[in-house]
Formats: structure tokens, sequence, C-alpha cells
């Protein structure tokens, strides 16, 4: 069963998502476009494209679809039916299909693992999962790492105690520290 404070964690730990209300729901918008809300029924609803709301209605039996003029908007869903990695997925392709270009672009990039090269570059050591949830973070460099705490970093879902250890090494050959 998954709970409101997985759904606040999923939706917040997307780029430029803010959390607020729309006609008494808890809500997440990007950039001003609503992805994400809950019912006071304990319904999700996810605004999403077509081809991802087919593929989430194949695989989850509760799931419903979400129409607006005989169009189909996006999905809807009981919190307590879908597991958490499920929701991850789920909120993520919302986040998807209302975010800006740049911000989508970014986030796929993220998603690859793939961190710019050049001599401030993420170091290759800290491993895929690190990199992907500091790319995630829009945390590209060692310069943007700086700009960070440790506390910060071991928050992202991916940064452990190791790749802290190497970013940190990393960082002091450039005469940088964590903030």
């Amino acid at each position: 069963m998954t709970t409101v404070a997985q759904l606040r964690k999923a939706a917040l730990a997307l780029p430029a998502t803010e959390e607020g209300t729309h006609l008494g729901m808890l809500a997440f918008k990007v950039s001003g476009k609503g992805f994400v809300s809950l019912t006071k029924d304990g319904f999700v609803q996810m605004a999403m494209a077509g081809e991802d709301i087919e593929r989430a209605l194949a695989r989850l039996p509760a799931a419903e679809r979400l129409t607006r003029q005989g169009k189909p908007q996006g999905l809807r869903i009981p919190l307590a039916d879908v597991t958490g990695m499920e929701l991850n997925s789920l909120v993520e392709k919302s986040w998807l299909s209302r975010a800006p270009k740049r911000l989508v672009a970014a986030r796929r990039e993220a998603n690859r693992g793939e961190a710019p090269s050049g001599a401030n570059a993420l170091p290759s050591s800290i491993g895929k999962p690190a990199t992907r949830a500091l790319l995630a973070a829009e945390v590209r460099t060692l310069k943007d790492v700086a700009t960070k705490t440790e506390a910060d970093l071991l928050a992202l879902h991916g940064v452990g105690p190791r790749a802290i250890r190497l970013l940190a090494e990393a960082m002091a050959t450039r005469w940088l520290g964590f903030r």
C-alpha cells in the first residue's frame, strides 16, 4: 500500500515541482502546470500522454482513464492499489507529459546517467545510480556539487557514503568542498 508521503516524495523529487492544492485536493505542478493530484477519497489523478495511459491501463486493473471532452487526459487510480515503484514511474511519466521541453530533455539525460565531460565533470567512479540521482537533481558538475551539503546529496536516492567520499576526493583536487 502506497502512502501520501510516498506520493509527495515521488512528486517533489522531480525538478521544478511545487506542492499546493487544486479544488481542495493535494496537487503538484511543474512550471505552473498541474500533473498529479490526490482526491479526498484517495484516488491519484495524473496527466499523461496517450501511449503511457494505455500501458498503465494494461498493467494496473484498478486504473481508470481520465477524459475531457472525449479526449484522453490521464489516469486515475486508488493510491492504495499501486506499489511505490509503480507510483514513482507513473508520477514521472505524468511530470514528463507536462514539464517544459528543457526540463524533459535534462531528465531523460539524467535517466541515461550520462554526465557531461570536462574539467569539472562528475567522476565516473561514483557509479550510474549516483550519477543519475545527481543529474536528476540538476547537479551536473563538481562546481554544482560544491553548492550542496553532504546531507543534501545523501538525501538523493542513489547517492550513498561511497559516492560522497569519491565526490569529496574529486572536489579536493580542484580546491572545492561541500557547502
